[in-house]
């Protein structure tokens, strides 16, 4: 294990006992709600390192099965509690947030980070092009019950049952997916052939860091959802505007940043395959996953039907991602484009 990763643990470590004591002594609600996601956004990052480090001792196709299955871990917790708290607006908010994050923030800013420091990037465009296709499908199915609901089309009454059709569909393509995953793409495995499969950890300590991270998560997830109703109070932001950048960005884009250092480092074709599947995953996993165990949970239902604006954010930004991953190069200015996006994205739910 090398210092940076030995310090990062540390710091995890830290900042979750922080979180904790923070917490149960009820301090000061923004302090308690900062530090609870400072930690939220950490054990993201260890549970990421932990999962690429138990995915390289059985394959590069099952790094990306692992991620999918684990790497949105601290999201799961969080929406769990959330739900149960009955944030269902926040959840979904969160969810759709951190699709736009992935697909405008980060990607945006390793396009141009990337580009500034290594001029015109070129990567295969055939897994990015299928990754972008799938992502267009899911996008399809969270806006038909949307369609559904404010067109009062006949299935209207029965937008729950459609709800748990769409989910079903969406867990099939998440299969086919982590089957293309498993069964290896030559496009991509040369590039992490060049990053180094052999895990620098071992098993026994890969296997304790990820079962103390995915801990340390479900504990701070729900500190987290606790803390979260008085700092919006205390800070007057909406449900909206919480779930789809503060929620988002601490559950789930901070542990993506490792697509940016890949641009950095001119992988392209890794950089923009890790950053399109994080979305991938969260559409085809994660959401429908949250949807059907809404409806045991007990408390709030998560529903497919969203806020028009929040219908339409999503769907410009898988275009607007898509159009540019499928030439198969990059240049720093269309990152600069999805970043301002994402921002303008942003601004239109600060109030709600």
């Amino acid at each position: 294990m090398e210092k940076k990763e030995k310090f990062i643990i540390a710091l995890c470590a830290v900042v979750t006992i922080a979180a904790g004591i923070l917490h149960y002594i009820g301090v000061n609600e923004i302090i308690a709600f900062s530090v609870s996601a400072l930690a939220l956004a950490s054990l993201a990052v260890v549970v990421g390192d932990a999962t690429e480090q138990l995915g390289r001792r059985l394959g590069p196709g099952a790094t990306g099965v692992l991620q999918s299955a684990l790497g949105n871990l601290p999201e799961l917790f969080v929406s769990i509690f959330a739900l149960r708290a009955g944030l269902a607006n926040v959840v979904q908010a969160a969810l759709i947030g951190s699709i736009l994050g992935n697909l405008l923030l980060i990607l945006g800013l390793a396009l141009l980070f990337g580009g500034l420091k290594n001029g015109t990037q070129r990567f295969n465009s055939e897994p990015p092009r299928m990754i972008a296709t799938l992502m267009l499908l899911a996008v399809g199915a969270l806006i038909i019950p949307t369609l559904t609901k404010e067109l009062h089309t006949p299935a209207e009454p029965y937008i729950n049952n459609l709800d748990i059709a769409c989910s079903i569909v969406l867990l099939i393509l998440l299969g086919a997916s982590i089957y293309f995953s498993v069964k290896g793409d030559p496009a991509v495995a040369p590039q992490k052939e060049q990053m180094g499969e052999h895990a620098q950890w071992s098993l026994g300590l890969t296997i304790g860091v990820l079962a103390g991270a995915g801990i340390g998560a479900a504990f701070v997830s729900e500190w987290f959802v606790a803390e979260l109703e008085p700092a919006m109070a205390a800070l007057s932001l909406s449900e909206t505007f919480t779930g789809l950048v503060i929620v988002a960005i601490a559950g789930n884009a901070i542990e993506n940043l490792v697509g940016i250092q890949l641009a950095w480092r001119n992988q392209a074709d890794y950089a923009v395959s890790v950053i399109l599947n994080s979305s991938l995953q969260i559409a085809l996993g994660l959401i429908p996953i949250l949807v059907l165990l809404s409806f045991v949970l007990g408390g709030s239902i998560l529903t497919l039907v969203l806020p028009p604006l929040l219908v339409a954010a999503l769907a410009l930004a898988a275009i607007v991602s898509a159009f540019i991953v499928y030439d198969g190069e990059s240049i720093w200015i269309e990152g600069l484009a999805l970043i301002g996006l994402y921002f303008i994205i942003a601004a239109a739910f600060w109030w709600g």
